[in-house]
């Protein structure tokens, strides 16, 4: 009986999961870095996927120092998304750009807000971007712990208080988690290690 393999691409032309090694060969052929892997499963291809690459160990070599940053990396294929808010709450904007090159996808601006909310708002922005581009798999990077946590709660758990000045705000965030409840997505959404990688391709550069 032929085995089954399902082919996890981490860094390809196109990152995803594949059904056949012609598949998967053809987003890593000729791609500088490529990571990839066969698993048995479908199931055990999407976790590891929705995982991110594991990290590569360091090669030893004596006299030489081990590097002081893991050697795992971002997946340039991808979205990453930030926001920046001039007070807090203050004039807020968030935008998202396409990792590899820093060209802008889109960008929003209100009179009011807070960096939560423009977090929160431009990871559901990301994955609307890719839904309608039918890119699935495709990955969105935020730099925010508590906007990762409210995406997957389908909910923006914002303390800001709803006026007339933050009307048309909430209005937004209210499309943004009625789009959370009405969609499905497979997009991993991952945390950008600032630490190890710098300031996230989106950043708006007011630090």
């Amino acid at each position: 009986m032929k085995s089954s393999k399902y082919y996890v691409v981490w860094l390809g032309a196109k990152p995803g999961v594949y059904a056949s090694w012609s598949e998967c060969q053809a987003q890593i052929s000729g791609f500088p870095g490529a990571r990839y892997k066969a698993f048995p499963s479908l199931e055990a291809a999407k976790a590891a996927y929705a995982a991110g690459p594991p990290s590569m160990p360091a090669k030893k070599a004596p006299g030489i120092r081990k590097p002081s940053k893991p050697a795992g990396s971002f997946l340039p294929v991808s979205i990453s998304v930030d926001a920046a808010c001039s007070g807090n709450p203050g004039p807020m904007e968030y935008q998202g750009v396409f990792t590899q090159t820093g060209a802008r996808l889109f960008h929003q601006q209100f009179p009011l807000g807070t960096n939560n909310i423009g977090e929160f708002l431009a990871i559901v922005h990301g994955l609307a971007y890719l839904h309608q581009r039918g890119q699935h798999q495709t990955p969105i990077y935020s730099d925010s712990v508590n906007a990762l946590k409210w995406v997957r709660a389908k909910k923006c758990k914002t303390q800001l208080k709803e006026d007339h000045r933050t009307k048309a705000l909430f209005e937004i965030i209210r499309r943004a988690e009625a789009w959370l409840e009405t969609h499905t997505y497979a997009n991993p959404l991952f945390k950008w290690e600032t630490e190890v990688w710098g300031e996230i391709p989106a950043d708006f550069g007011r630090k």
